[in-house]
């Protein structure tokens, strides 16, 4: 794959040529497996209960997974091993989802759970070191661009494969024979992620030992992080976490069980997101190294509340495509600033073990935020009496979005402000930022058109 020269040091620069590819390894197997484990739990006649705890119990047990690799870190002093082995354990861990039908059909669902977790486990442990090791070889002048490139390769072949994999599974679904598509869905996850260990296998460590953190004393590390940039930071992004866990496991149930979509209808909704992150990180990377990266966390932390309450306008593919869309803008632009900002806020020798501390932290809310997303799932009544009318939800799902989006809007309010700049940049403000965003034409042309044809197909179709 050719690639600009990303350091002047040969090693380096080649180390992060097979960290390009490693990426875009993962992202085939993200988007031709990962992204349809919630779809194969429908399948495997999941309930809405069960679906949560997918999205839980990986973040639980990945929390502790991403503690042990700091802790091991600091004792192997080495990184690209623990990067290799977690790599190793996702790669192995298909294996059992694969076969499960056939030989686990009255426990698949449970199974699925748990191999899923320790697929998770398997990311959340090569993650803190996978952060201190990409910290050291990236020069902090190109970490913005090097980092917005190899998302944006990463976002496309994402998106090749996501599209890929839903035409696929639509074959299979019109010949009634979904399991086999499933089946060879994830057999190619599997091979993707095989060779993305052999990308990590042949990149540089330069060595730098993480701090250690004196296990168990994990109180101790957030006395020194208390009051710290990178603390306000983790205290926002974990808040965040948990109001967006609240619904986000419950997305593809609600499209593909109480909107009835097709697999084609989900994947074309969900691949216009990924487009739209392909379209827009090069820009979110070029201003987050010329603005920095805290007025993008406040502009897109404010917008994102929003969404979920957009779903409840209009039951339509064509909306919910043109939504998915510009939820991936504004998710491409947070979720970049976000990595770039904790790289920013921690010194290089404690990365590993602030990444992990970090993560814990984010990985705990999104277990509390599904749990309780669930929980709301099975609690919410569908009709309910105010001001005198009595209101019917289209689905019991509603009320999950509703309590999300308030969650959100609480924490955009109340701890965005708290962030500040920790470097030397052009001051913006953030009606200066939106003027920015809105003057890349070819992405608001992409917008409008997208627009006008939702209009267009809402007028026509009438009410639903």
């Amino acid at each position: 794959m050719s690639c600009p020269r990303f350091s002047k040091d040969l090693r380096t620069d080649q180390s992060l040529r097979h960290s390009v590819r490693d990426g875009v390894a993962y992202s085939v197997m993200a988007g031709a497996g990962e992204h349809y484990l919630s779809a194969y739990a429908l399948f495997l006649k999941a309930t809405t209960a069960q679906i949560s705890w997918l999205a839980a119990f990986p973040s639980l047990l990945g929390s502790f997974a991403q503690l042990f690799s700091a802790w091991l870190a600091s004792r192997l002093g080495r990184r690209k091993g623990i990067i290799l082995f977690g790599v190793v354990l996702q790669t192995v861990m298909w294996l059992p989802i694969i076969w499960l039908p056939f030989f686990f059909p009255a426990h698949a669902v449970t199974i699925l759970i748990v191999c899923v977790a320790l697929y998770f486990a398997g990311g959340h442990l090569a993650a803190p070191v996978w952060n201190s090791l990409m910290g050291d070889l990236v020069p902090e002048r190109r970490r913005g661009r090097f980092f917005a490139r190899r998302t944006r390769l990463m976002s496309m072949m994402h998106f090749l494969a996501l599209v890929g994999a839903g035409l696929l599974l639509y074959g299979f679904e019109t010949a009634e024979r979904v399991r086999l598509g499933f089946m060879l869905l994830f057999t190619l996850a599997a091979l993707a992620r095989l060779y993305s260990a052999t990308q990590v296998a042949r990149m540089h460590d330069p060595g730098r030992v993480p701090a250690a953190i004196d296990w168990p004393a994990l109180p101790g590390l957030w006395q020194r992080m208390r009051g710290s940039d990178c603390a306000r930071f983790s205290l926002f992004f974990a808040s965040m976490q948990f109001a967006v866990a609240i619904a986000s496991p419950f997305f593809v149930v609600y499209m593909l069980r109480d909107l009835g979509f097709s697999y084609l209808q989900y994947m074309s909704s969900t691949a216009l997101a990924v487009l739209a992150q392909v379209a827009s990180l090069r820009m979110w990377g070029r201003l987050g190294d010329i603005f920095g990266n805290r007025v993008i966390l406040s502009v897109t932390g404010s917008v994102i509340p929003i969404f979920p309450l957009l779903w409840l306008v209009s039951p339509h593919f064509a909306y919910i495509a043109v939504l998915q869309m510009f939820g991936g803008i504004f998710w491409s632009g947070f979720s970049l600033s976000a990595t770039n900002y904790l790289y920013d806020s921690v010194v290089p020798g404690h990365r590993a073990a602030y990444s992990a501390v970090h993560n814990v932290f984010a990985s705990l809310a999104i277990f509390a935020g599904a749990l309780l997303g669930g929980f709301l799932s099975l609690v919410v009544p569908e009709n309910f009496t105010l001001f005198g009318g009595t209101w019917h939800w289209t689905s019991s799902l509603w009320g999950v979005l509703v309590v999300s989006s308030l969650a959100r809007g609480v924490v955009a309010l109340s701890l965005a402000p708290t962030l500040r700049e920790v470097r030397e940049v052009r001051r913006l403000t953030a009606v200066g930022l939106m003027l920015r965003v809105a003057r890349f034409n070819a992405l608001a042309e992409l917008i409008f058109d997208m627009l006008a044809f939702t209009r267009r197909r809402l007028r026509s179709s009438g009410p639903a």
